[in-house]
């Protein structure tokens, strides 16, 4: 009976409970050459298809590689470095420009002290990009003095923010005040030699235009989107639906050059810098595309999460405020930042109305007989210019998606 007993007890211990999927057996390492086999040469018909594709990127790489050191002239970018960052502006006043990216500098090192992550990591980038730019041969040594100074503000600022009293205050203040700062210091406005905008340019002038849409027309989207989704305020609803539609039924080059005759007409006649044009025509477009994008955002949250807060006795100005519209913007951060992205490369639409950004520069340079045949060196360039700030961009989109838990269950 005893060792009836313990057989039992034996079989119930190793016999499943039905429902409950038995543990998978602990993966064990294959090594590098076991990777190869089970992944590229598991088969004939594998092991011909790597071997094919391999010997293709064999050929691509060897010739870009071979044209890049060997072949190609990068006296194009050498010898107009200083155009295509900061177009025309007067090389005399150029210190303003650099005193501008110190501001910036400082205040990513303010950041990636207080919220380290995501942001310390794009402002290490960000010096490394400084360092590797001051070692190049044909930068100057005042230029190399500005890097300098502008890798030490960050980290300076990284480890010296939480000794400054108020440092969240200070810095989230110092990011809102930058920007008109820095286009005081840009232009002049009659304290300092005011310098005119038809001579801004570059990436300069491309990141000027991206940051004011990017920045001004989040607001108003989601005005926007809350207005569409509105049932108590039919008119603001149609009047939000109408403009929506108008704009995205139309591409931004046909904005931007409504935007250069109308507004002056609007304004009763009060002349209107061109720059300031582009930017307003840019903020209305890219306006539009965040509304629909933060209104689907408002389509995602249950009914549940409106009736618990309503429960909670939250008027509808707080119901949407802390409870709605945080999670609405949360689902759709992909959407939005990819947007933010586009409107960035969109920026090169200017050179149509006659302002000379990064590419309108490159485009500028190649046709200077001096260097005639040199368009791949300057469109490969600024192509690189445009993926390492893209880039960025979507980098930082993804860890803010992975730190708030988008996507997961």
């Amino acid at each position: 009976m005893g060792n009836l007993n313990d057989e039992k007890a034996i079989n119930h211990v190793h016999t499943p409970v039905e429902g409950t999927p038995d543990k998978e057996p602990p993966k064990t390492s294959v090594g590098v050459l076991g990777w190869l086999k089970e992944n590229l040469f598991s088969s004939w018909f594998n092991t011909i298809l790597t071997f094919i594709f391999a010997w293709i990127l064999y050929v691509l790489i060897k010739g870009t590689l071979s044209w890049v050191f060997l072949s190609a002239d990068w006296n194009v970018i050498t010898k107009n470095f200083a155009l295509y960052f900061v177009g025309q502006y007067p090389k005399e006043e150029i210190w303003r420009v650099w005193t501008s990216l110190s501001i910036v500098s400082l205040l990513f090192g303010f950041s990636s002290g207080l919220w380290k992550g995501t942001v310390r990591q794009l402002s290490v980038t960000l010096s490394v990009i400084y360092a590797i730019i001051a070692v190049m041969p044909f930068i100057t040594g005042e230029s190399r003095v500005w890097l300098g100074i502008n890798i030490l503000f960050i980290y300076a600022g990284m480890f010296a923010i939480s000794k400054i009293p108020k440092h969240k205050v200070i810095t989230i203040t110092g990011w809102l005040i930058s920007f008109p700062v820095i286009i005081f210091m840009l232009h002049g406005f009659g304290v300092f030699s005011e310098v005119s905008t038809n001579l801004w340019g570059g990436l300069l002038l491309t990141v000027l235009i991206a940051t004011v849409a990017i920045v001004a027309s989040f607001p108003i989207g989601v005005l926007l989107a809350l207005g569409r989704m509105s049932s108590k305020l039919p008119i603001i609803r149609w009047v939000c639906i109408a403009y929506i539609e108008l704009i995205r039924g139309v591409p931004l080059i046909t904005i931007l050059f409504m935007a250069q005759l109308m507004i002056p007409l609007f304004m009763g006649g009060i002349n209107i810098d061109n720059v300031l044009r582009v930017m307003i025509g840019a903020t209305l477009f890219t306006a539009a595309y965040l509304a629909e994008n933060v209104r689907g955002g408002l389509q995602s949250i249950p009914r549940g999460q409106h009736e618990a807060a309503q429960a909670l006795g939250l008027n509808s100005t707080y119901r949407t405020t802390f409870i709605i519209l945080p999670q609405a913007l949360r689902a759709v951060i992909p959407a939005i930042v990819g947007q933010c992205i586009s409107m960035f490369k969109d920026t090169a639409l200017v050179a149509i109305v006659g302002l000379i950004d990064l590419l309108g520069i490159a485009q500028t340079i190649v046709a200077n007989p001096k260097f005639l045949g040199k368009q791949m060196e300057a469109y490969l360039f600024i192509a690189l210019i445009y993926w390492v700030i893209s880039y960025s961009m979507s980098y930082a989109s993804r860890r803010l998606e992975k730190n708030l838990g988008v996507g997961e269950r």
